[in-house]
């Protein structure tokens, strides 16, 4: 398990990165003090696969393995959108039907008589969705309307927009091969092994020079070898996820895609003057305007990194299922993919979160969904057990953000 890294604000008395011991004993007080970081995650996790696995044992096998990454590709992606949102304080309730606006989008530019290129139609349907953000953005900072309002309406119409597309075809079969591969490919296995090796090379030499620049402009930071140790964490659940996937049918392509767009979106949110800005609004929005900050600004780029997102998730759904019908976008695909967001950790109300939650939390309600369709539970049990793990995150959240205040932590 990756340990958590310690907030600057609370090693402020020290010039250079503090002992291990040091480290660590901030590090459990800060989780006595209410903040959990990744370990109620962690622990409902492990929870899960020990239940279901005990009700059926075919839960934590290769193939459930894979299948499980396929699974959660299309939420995961939606709700990295939806950690930008939340982080500036916002909602989005329109992104399961702005998903559905891409996926139909592309498919009917694939089709004749217009039959486009592959990467033209997704380029379009790309283009089309982040209008869309902007549309809501745009609106909710001109006339300082509720994004909560403005993104429901939204729902209901690009819901309208998406049966209009459709007409009377009912259901398009995707007969684009690159299209479907997306989500249906797999990677031979060295070209698995090589992928890992890459990424793994990638978060190391990330955060050795973040280290080190640290040290340099004399800010504490994690000590050495915690991020030695990090890393061999790291090296053991990316080896352990590669080897399990090639004993079936190897990486899926899709799974890759996901850590591109996790390490783009980490990289945005994280180490740019954008994201510190972002932080800085949805902890307090009044002080990021007077401190210069161009809130409105920012709040319209956040909807639209909202709807981008929601875009290639709608994709990503449409290549799993190979077609888009009437019903895309609908169902629970609104539920979990804010649900991803929340149970992974992203505060509901601003500034606190990680683009990594929305993974977290899109594994756990994947492999709730996973277990439970595998022991053969109604479409009602589902909802009901999905909308209490919700609520749990949501309560997690609201309790630990009452202990760090209590005790004084930031």
């Amino acid at each position: 398990m990756r340990v958590r890294e310690i907030s600057e604000t609370s090693l402020l008395a020290s010039n250079s990165s503090p002992s291990v011991r040091a480290y660590l004993n901030q590090y459990f007080k800060q989780v006595w003090g209410g903040d959990l970081g990744v370990l109620p995650i962690v622990l409902g996790l492990v929870v899960i696969a020990i239940i279901f696995q005990s009700q059926n044992e075919n839960f934590l096998t290769a193939r459930n393995f894979v299948n499980l990454i396929v699974q959660m590709a299309g939420i995961t992606t939606i709700a990295y959108g939806v950690v930008f949102v939340l982080l500036l304080g916002e909602i989005d309730l329109s992104v399961g039907f702005v998903s559905a606006v891409a996926g139909v989008s592309m498919t009917l530019l694939l089709q004749e008589p217009l039959s486009w290129p592959w990467f033209v139609a997704i380029l379009v349907a790309l283009l089309a969705v982040a209008g869309i953000g902007l549309l809501h953005g745009l609106i909710i900072t001109t006339f300082q309307v509720p994004s909560f309002v403005v993104t429901l309406a939204g729902l209901l119409a690009w819901n309208g927009a998406v049966l209009v597309m459709m007409g009377q075809a009912g259901t398009v079969i995707i007969q684009d091969h690159v299209v479907i591969g997306i989500a249906n490919y797999f990677l031979p296995a060295q070209w698995g092994w090589l992928m890992a090796a890459v990424f793994v090379i990638g978060f190391a030499i990330s955060r050795l020079l973040q280290l080190r620049v640290r040290q340099q402009q004399g800010v504490a930071d994690t000590p050495l070898l915690i991020v030695i140790l990090q890393l061999a964490a790291l090296i053991v659940l990316v080896g352990g996820a590669v080897y399990m996937a090639n004993q079936d049918r190897g990486v899926p392509f899709v799974g890759v895609l996901l850590l591109v767009l996790l390490s783009g979106l980490s990289f945005l949110a994280n180490y740019t003057t954008f994201g510190r800005y972002v932080y800085a609004l949805g902890g307090n929005r009044e002080a990021a305007r007077r401190a210069g900050i161009a809130v409105e600004r920012l709040r319209i780029w956040g909807f639209i990194i909202s709807s981008v997102m929601a875009g290639v998730g709608g994709i990503i759904l449409a290549s799993r299922l190979r077609s888009v019908d009437t019903a895309a976008g609908g169902g629970n695909l609104l539920l979990n993919a804010i649900a991803a967001a929340v149970i992974g950790g992203t505060s509901l109300f601003g500034g606190s979160g990680r683009v990594s939650s929305a993974v977290l939390g899109a594994l756990v309600i994947a492999s709730v969904e996973n277990g439970m369709g595998l022991l053969g539970l109604s479409s009602g049990v589902k909802f009901v057990i999905t909308g209490l793990v919700l609520l749990v995150a949501v309560l997690v959240d609201s309790l630990s953000r009452r202990s760090r205040r209590q005790s004084g932590i930031v």
